[in-house]
């Protein structure tokens, strides 16, 4: 499976903040916000991504992600000119996508919560139509909303709809078959001159091919589009993270606990940060974790 960050857009709600930088680039807590999308294609065995945003912020997210190499990621870039929706994802990556099935996470959605890894993981295996996950909220009438029936096969989509059929709300995480980049390249722009995400699935729910994967209580889906949000955002993540000693989207955690790269990799991740807490977090994780697997040299002299 191939992974998309679909990180484009003015991020105008965010104004004067994100004049000069891209909203995907902010702070959440103590990390850059395109980390949590990162780690939930990580978490999903996803390493080849491509990062989509304007041509303004695609040199910053070089500069932040490199070629992925460090993280035993392939990551590669992508211009979207102009924000044309969500599905124009698919007809920019189409060469990326290739042969293969896709996710696509938009960049400022952020995920936590119970066995996350398995349920990304397990529903990665051998997609066939698409798979969208749903999340319980209380104002449905504000999102896309899926009906389902009891074996979570998708009955129905709304977008924004005034009498909801279901409280489930369609979050910006997807995964699609590859049929998927034919369908975006056959898509009639909406009203609005965009490409609509919620027509893509429509064409999979009409062939009875779209599931809902219902992300259940206890989770967090948590939007970052306004500065309320934002904030609320990076309260919660500190929250968890001050209490339970862990970092939530430690990007070189999860490299290291996927099997990416090493303990020593991750070590020497550390060391070029280690004027912060988040630095010494790591070494810490890569000095444990080498412990733990028998490492027979000290961490921070081994290869990685």
């Amino acid at each position: 499976m191939k992974g998309i960050i679909l990180a484009g857009g003015t991020g105008s709600r965010l104004h004067p903040a994100t004049l000069t930088v891209s909203k995907q680039l902010l702070p959440v807590s103590d990390k850059p916000m395109i980390y949590y999308p990162l780690s939930t294609l990580m978490l999903a065995g996803v390493r080849e991504i491509l990062v989509i945003s304007t041509g303004r912020d695609l040199p910053q997210f070089r500069r932040l992600l490199k070629d992925g190499s460090q993280l035993g990621l392939d990551i590669t870039y992508a211009e979207q000119e102009h924000p044309r929706g969500i599905a124009e994802a698919f007809r920019i990556g189409a060469n990326h996508v290739g042969d293969d099935s896709v996710a696509l996470v938009l960049g400022d959605n952020i995920f936590h919560g119970p066995k996350f890894s398995d349920i990304l993981h397990d529903n990665a295996q051998d997609v066939q139509g698409c798979v969208l996950f749903g999340y319980a909220v209380k104002d449905p009438e504000r999102y896309g909303v899926g009906e389902v029936d009891a074996d979570g096969r998708l009955l129905s989509l709304e977008e924004k709809p005034a009498r909801p059929r279901s409280n489930r709300a369609i979050t910006g995480l997807y995964y699609f078959d590859n049929e998927v980049v034919d369908i975006a390249k056959n898509l009639s722009p909406s009203a609005r001159g965009e490409l609509e995400i919620t027509d893509v699935n429509r064409h999979y729910l009409r062939r009875g091919r779209a599931r809902l994967v219902d992300l259940g209580r206890g989770f967090a889906w948590l939007d970052t589009g306004t500065p309320a949000s934002l904030l609320e955002a990076g309260q919660y993540i500190r929250m968890l993270e001050e209490r339970q000693g862990v970092r939530v989207a430690c990007v070189e955690e999860v490299a290291l606990r996927m099997g990416f790269i090493g303990a020593g990799a991750c070590h020497r991740l550390g060391e070029t940060m280690t004027g912060s807490e988040y630095g010494r977090y790591v070494m810490d994780i890569a000095r444990e974790f080498a412990s733990a697997e028998g490492a027979v040299e000290p961490v921070n002299g081994s290869t990685g």
